[in-house]
């Protein structure tokens, strides 16, 4: 019988290929017990049972470092965070009040102080901080399990070779899987910033998250096939399909390992251009990945993570050393930090209890911290005193939407140089200091922006939200969102314009630097870099090196006649693809079975 050749779309979230068969893994929900209201003489008792059973899960999460691989150590992290989680006061504390003040049993207070979370997450704007709700929920059922005395499906036991199908997997699931034996994975949850997927591409695992109801769609030892990169699954197929993938898998396999060795070349095109192309991490760890894939700098250190993590806000001294580890592992090379881009919402409750109903227009960013000055002050004095040991760091400002607020940032700025003048501590005194142009203000005035600092980051992800009023998030218009849009190419090329003119470069950190069809675009535009996540790293400087600099202008002379971003799309399908064979073979593969 032939195959079904059926086609699934999900997010793609680590690239590669995978053929094999598939695993089911069916991670039930634990069912509360029954409510139960405690007399008060069992208050105490019910307490330390709750407490017992987060133990035992902080034990059992100790053991799951102890499973990763030494190749991936440094991903432990993770799993450091999952164990803070467990004891951080919006679970720990929150629930063990639940118990004792309204006299309830301990699973029945621990679902309230979740409940409680995800109406706190669901007013949170930011992706990456967003999907953290999977990491509580992950928490949380952990510690159910140990409360109900279920046990989970233990992932280190399955054996063979075999592409993991499940609802969901957290990234203690991903660090329970044999490496060298999981092809792959699918899951119905999840999205591009989760950990999960941040761990896949550690892993080197081919992914794809958020495909919606993949335990109904797919069979227990179904062969698939799997492709990481444009998040398609194809069930069932038939043998000229399978011996094509078998091609392109082997093509893709040589081409990364290439690209990779060839990462270490200069982003340069043909007729001598120079691009710097960067990595964005949020974590410390990400930045020997940053390393290993050739990219020159981080364009994008993003700092939220030590603030989210922590029961208590991080102190200077903590932050400092941070910092400092990053610039010493980086060095030469620079690295761009980015002071705190969250609001209070995204503080842990019993920091800032304060909710806004539009958080992502609300107080948040460079408005928290210009609200928040001393929170504000302990970063900044980590920032420079960080900036004296190699002197290699640049200060991003994010979300000004005017001039006003730059130099309100810089006044703060300078009144903390001051401060450290006077105590005798050293810091970088040319340290440079930059803006992310994120909101549609900002681009209209980016010439007069670019009189008050020294370099331009352009947040294409925020900049495109704001300006197509669409929420990326939003089911019902996410399909809107598109970096292709006239509108942006224009916004673009303004910001480049205005920075240019005033002597100052320019850099994009959005996630539409590392989609490689776009290179030629940014390239005509002018832009001095590119900042990406590390993996897409080898593959853009690929690209830039196979085309000049007057090619790329030429290809925006065309595309900006263009109306609309499907005909823009159409344009680089027909125009630009076809000049990078060996660099699109996504494209080429999606066109199979056609």
């Amino acid at each position: 019988m032939p195959g079904e050749n059926k086609i699934l779309y999900g997010i793609g979230v680590s690239p590669g290929f995978a053929i094999g068969r598939a695993c089911l893994v069916n991670k039930k929900k634990v069912k509360a017990q029954k409510h139960i209201f405690l007399q008060k003489e069992d208050i105490s008792k019910e307490v330390e049972r709750f407490k017992k059973a987060v133990l035992m899960a902080v034990n059992d999460l100790e053991q799951v470092k102890t499973l990763i691989p030494e190749k991936y150590r440094e991903q432990s992290h993770i799993v450091d965070a999952y164990i803070l989680l467990a004891k951080d006061i919006m679970i720990y504390d929150t629930t063990c009040s639940k118990i004792m003040d309204e006299n309830i049993n301990a699973e029945w207070a621990l679902l309230k102080c979740i409940e409680d979370i995800r109406e706190m997450f669901a007013n949170i704007d930011d992706d990456y901080l967003k999907s953290r709700i999977h990491d509580v929920k992950y928490v949380s059922e952990h510690i159910m399990n140990n409360l109900t005395g279920k046990e989970e499906q233990s992932l280190e036991k399955l054996n063979g070779r075999y592409i993991i199908v499940a609802d969901d997997l957290s990234p203690i699931d991903t660090a329970r899987l044999h490496v060298g034996e999981t092809m792959a994975f699918i899951t119905s949850l999840g999205g591009k910033t989760s950990h999960t997927a941040i761990v896949a591409r550690a892993f080197e695992i081919p992914a794809i998250v958020g495909l919606e109801n993949v335990i109904q769609e797919i069979n227990d030892n179904e062969l698939l096939i799997l492709d990481g990169a444009t998040g398609m699954v194809i069930v069932d197929p038939d043998s000229d399909t399978l011996q094509k993938y078998y091609e392109q898998q082997e093509r893709f396999e040589a081409y990364s390992a290439r690209i990779v060795r060839e990462s270490h070349l200069p982003a340069e095109t043909t007729d001598h251009y120079r691009i710097n192309v960067m990595a964005n991490v949020e974590l410390l760890e990400e930045v020997v990945s940053v390393i290993d894939r050739g990219a020159e700098g981080i364009g994008l250190y993003r700092t939220e993570f030590l603030y989210m993590n922590n029961k208590e806000l991080p102190s200077e001294d903590e932050l400092y050393s941070d910092y400092r580890e990053i610039a010493e592992i980086i060095y030469p090379k620079i690295n761009t930090i980015r002071t705190l881009d969250i609001g209070g919402d995204k503080f842990a409750a019993h920091l800032f209890p304060d909710t806004e109903t539009n958080p992502a227009m609300g107080l948040r960013a460079i408005r928290f911290c210009l609200r928040e000055r001393g929170i504000f002050k302990t970063q900044l004095r980590a920032i420079l005193r960080a900036s004296s040991i190699c002197k290699n760091i640049n200060l991003m400002f994010p979300m000004i939407s005017g001039v006003n607020e730059i130099r309100q940032a810089k006044s703060v700025l300078e009144e903390v140089k001051n401060d450290l003048r006077q105590e005798n501590q050293p810091f970088d005194e040319d340290m440079k200091i930059g803006l992310l142009i994120e909101v549609p203000s900002a681009m209209v005035i980016a010439d007069l922006l670019a009189r008050e600092v020294d370099f331009f980051s352009i947040g294409t992800n925020d900049l495109i939200q704001y300006s197509l009023a669409i929420d990326r998030v939003n089911k019902n218009v996410a399909h809107l969102y598109d970096p292709l849009h006239p509108a942006v190419l224009r916004m673009i090329r303004q910001i480049v314009d205005a920075g240019h003119n005033q002597g100052i470069p320019v850099t994009i950190c959005g996630e539409m630097a590392g989609e490689p069809m776009y290179v030629p675009i940014l390239l005509g535009l002018g832009l001095d870099g590119l900042s990406m996540n590390p993996f897409s790293v080898p593959r853009v400087k690929k690209i830039i090196r196979q085309i000049s600099m007057a090619q790329a202008k030429l290809f925006l002379d065309d595309i900006s006649l263009l109306s609309t971003a499907s005909d823009v799309n159409k344009y680089l399908l027909e125009n630009v693809v076809p000049l990078f064979p060996d660099d699109f073979p996504t494209y080429k593969v999606s066109s199979i079975l056609d």
